[in-house]
This record gives C-alpha cells, sequence and structure tokens, in this order.
C-alpha cells in the first residue's frame, strides 16, 4: 500500500559514455600527479646523478650528514672526504648532497 512497485529499467542506450565519464577524474588525478610530483622528482633525480658522476679530486662537498668537507679520493661506488687537516673519512658517492663553490671551507 505504502511501497510502489519497483520495474526494471531497459539499459541506457550511452552506457560506455558513462563509464567513460565517470573515468575521466581518475584519469585527470592521475596527470595531474606526473606533473605535479613525478616529473620534478625524475629531473631532480637526473641532476643529482649528473652531480655524482662530475666529482672530481679537490671539490668542497656537503654530505647527507651535514659534514663538509673536500674530496680526497675518489673510486668506483667510494669517496675520500677530508673533513679537517688530516682526519679523512670514507664514504659513499650517493652522501654528497651538494657541491659547493672552490674556497668556502677554509
Amino acid at each position: 500500500m505504502f511501497i510502489s512497485s519497483a520495474y526494471a529499467q531497459t539499459a541506457a542506450a550511452g552506457t560506455t559514455e558513462g563509464t567513460l565519464m565517470s573515468m575521466l577524474p581518475l584519469v585527470l588525478m592521475f596527470v595531474v600527479l606526473y606533473f605535479v610530483m613525478i616529473r620534478p622528482q625524475m629531473k631532480k633525480q637526473k641532476e643529482h646523478k649528473a652531480m655524482i658522476e662530475a666529482l672530481a679530486k679537490g671539490d668542497e662537498v656537503v654530505t647527507a650528514g651535514g659534514m663538509l668537507g673536500k674530496v680526497s679520493k675518489l673510486g668506483e661506488a667510494y669517496i675520500g672526504v677530508e673533513l679537517a687537516t688530516g682526519v679523512e673519512v670514507q664514504m659513499q658517492r650517493s652522501a654528497v648532497v651538494q657541491v659547493l663553490p672552490k674556497g668556502t671551507i677554509k
């Protein structure tokens, strides 16, 4: 009496259009994510790799731990960094965060 009868509806003619429109926000979200997060991160990684490969003996560097020093030895995966006169540590090349201009460390 108070409940109306439910009738099956026929499928709409534009169902493929409806599914494409429902997927559009998801696709747009991935496109924005790519341009805002992924692409800049890849560019930063590429620049860091080029900096690491261009390291030379005598370069003044900042390490990931915040230590400043001069590159004294170069190896395939490791470098020797002189932190002070007579104090040399060996670390991974990837631990170098920044190459400083010559004469920064005195």
